[in-house]
């Protein structure tokens, strides 16, 4: 087995308002070959940070992971060749599967904009006030469009009733091509910087 290690990719996102920054966190790409079989790329997806507490923290909340359905429910890089068709880009995947991966960059970037007392996910002994549930209505490259579209459900759960308190959709596309895995999974990084960003802002004001 050999293994390569590219470069680390950085970016930054410059911002007025609420949209204080956004950093490349850990962007690796990992390219694996043995027993003859195609190499495959393995990228990571990045949480964001904040120059300052987007707001002063007070409440603990459980980040679940996650619904997705199949093929998301996957490590593989997802595109859309045509409106009513899904596949898989060759030779490329996630560093683990998508719903985990996603829910630990949401924590990670709950934890840098420090907009909560606690947050954690379900297995912990933390006795939250809320529940943070999500779903992945859309991670993939748009090929007919050219984008990167990221789609995801949220709901904020009270844990004494068990009520749904507040519901939101969020969603972010930047111009993409699924002409390789490093492409894709930058343009796929960067919408969902601006997902996991507008999430951490609304929830902040729920809580």
């Amino acid at each position: 087995m050999t293994l390569a290690v590219s470069d680390r990719l950085r970016r930054r996102f410059g911002g007025s308002g609420r949209r204080l920054g956004f950093a490349f966190v850990s962007a690796v790409a990992l390219t694996l070959a043995a027993c003859g079989s195609s190499p495959v790329e393995t990228f990571d997806l990045s949480s964001v940070t904040f120059s300052q507490p987007a707001r002063a923290p007070r409440s603990q909340v459980v980040v679940t992971e996650p619904v997705a359905t199949s093929p998301a429910d996957s490590d593989r890089i997802l595109i859309r060749p045509t409106p009513d068709t899904v596949a898989t880009l060759k030779g490329a995947q996630w560093v683990e599967r998508l719903p985990r991966l996603i829910q630990t960059r949401l924590i990670q970037s709950f934890e840098n904009g420090r907009v909560l007392r606690a947050v954690t996910r379900p297995d912990s002994r933390i006795s939250a006030q809320y529940e943070l549930a999500t779903e992945i209505r859309s991670f993939e490259i748009d090929v007919t469009r050219g984008l990167a579209v990221v789609e995801l459900s949220v709901k904020l759960i009270s844990q004494g009733s068990g009520r749904i308190g507040s519901a939101q959709i969020f969603s972010a596309s930047v111009p993409a091509s699924a002409s390789d895995g490093l492409t894709a999974s930058r343009a796929l990084d960067q919408a969902l910087g601006d997902v996991l960003h507008q999430i951490v802002i609304w929830t902040a004001r729920q809580v």
